[in-house]
């Protein structure tokens, strides 16, 4: 059984015991976190909502929260003098998927 789930802006097809990197969450490591927002459920007969399938939610476990590499942004115009070098290292949570809940 898999489900496709709503967070931070983007889809993500899940199925139980999955590892997923998603946008930062407000939630402690250690704690339980429930995703309310399924778009569709899969497996025998497949489900998908009008927007969201209602009774349908997704439980998952944080493992820890991080930052990832960091990426360098260097703009540069040739000819003119101009260059600038800027960093970014984007927060993510770690989860890991406990449980597709249908009813």
């Amino acid at each position: 059984m898999y489900a496709i789930i709503k967070t931070g802006g983007k889809q993500v097809k899940v199925a139980k015991g999955d590892t997923i990197f998603v946008e930062k969450l407000d939630v402690e490591a250690g704690e339980t976190f429930e995703f309310t927002e399924v778009v569709a459920v899969g497996g025998d007969k497949v489900k998908i909502g009008k927007p969201f399938v209602k009774g349908a939610k997704v439980t998952a476990k944080v493992e820890k929260q991080g930052r990832g590499k960091k990426i360098i942004i260097f703009k540069y115009r040739p000819k003119k003098n101009y260059h600038k070098k800027q960093g970014h290292r984007q927060s993510y949570t770690k989860l890991v998927i406990e449980d597709i809940i249908l009813s």
